[in-house]
């Protein structure tokens, strides 16, 4: 009788745990969290600084700023084939820049950025770029369900961080930023994030990228909808 029991119960914990596994799996859907945003930038380049929950980290390389070409740097894709920014001449971007992927703030900002991408339709190109190896990019990319990003990796040594200003040395990290690139590959709107820990102001980006791509305003959500968040 006892013997029963013990199967009987097993049989209904391992019910139970299956159940919950199931439905975990069930729930695609990423799951916005209730992070603090950045109105504000910091400037990139030697000499200036951002912080990780109020710690100053020093940034290091060339400033880049709003009114500025893209520079050449190289990164790589997740093919490892290596190309730049520059490359994409001729097309609207934001470039949405992370510290890794691999953390809450730059996977939901990230998630934002692809979410969000269908109110500019295909005048936009999205791109993420973080110091993350290929493969672990294609493998985030392939799990959050994300196809309508390009991303590149400047792990090969952070040529791109420093080409730009915002390579973080202590860290060997990129300093959270995001840029609206207009056609002609001029910087026309640009937030270094100066607390590493806080969301950028992503809708300020997605407006700023409406306007260089010359797009009407968008249309209201109603209230049933109910609206984006980050």
């Amino acid at each position: 009788m006892n013997h029963l029991l013990k199967i009987s119960s097993l049989t209904i914990i391992s019910a139970a745990w299956l159940s919950g596994c199931a439905t975990t799996d069930q729930s695609t859907a990423f799951m916005y969290k209730d992070l603090p945003v950045s109105k504000n930038s910091s400037t990139a380049g030697d000499g200036n600084t951002v912080t990780f929950k109020g710690s100053p980290l020093k940034l290091e390389g060339s400033p880049v700023k709003v009114g500025d070409t893209l520079r050449d740097a190289k990164l790589a894709g997740t093919d490892l084939k290596l190309v730049s920014l520059a490359d994409g001449k001729g097309k609207v971007r934001i470039v949405n820049i992370v510290p890794s992927l691999d953390t809450p703030v730059c996977e939901q900002q990230t998630h934002y950025l692809s979410e969000k991408s269908g109110e500019l339709g295909r005048d936009v190109q999205f791109i993420t770029v973080s110091v993350d190896t290929p493969f672990a990019q294609k493998r985030f990319a392939k799990e959050a369900k994300i196809s309508n990003v390009t991303f590149l990796s400047d792990y090969r040594g952070g040529d791109f961080g420093r080409a730009y200003g915002l390579l973080v040395p202590d860290l060997h990290l990129l300093a959270r930023t995001v840029m609206v690139v207009d056609k002609n590959n001029v910087i026309r709107y640009m937030q270094v994030v100066p607390e590493i820990a806080s969301m950028p102001d992503m809708d300020a980006a997605f407006q700023a990228a409406r306007q260089v791509a010359g797009l009407p305003p968008p249309i209201p959500k109603s209230s049933s909808m109910g609206g984006w968040s980050y």
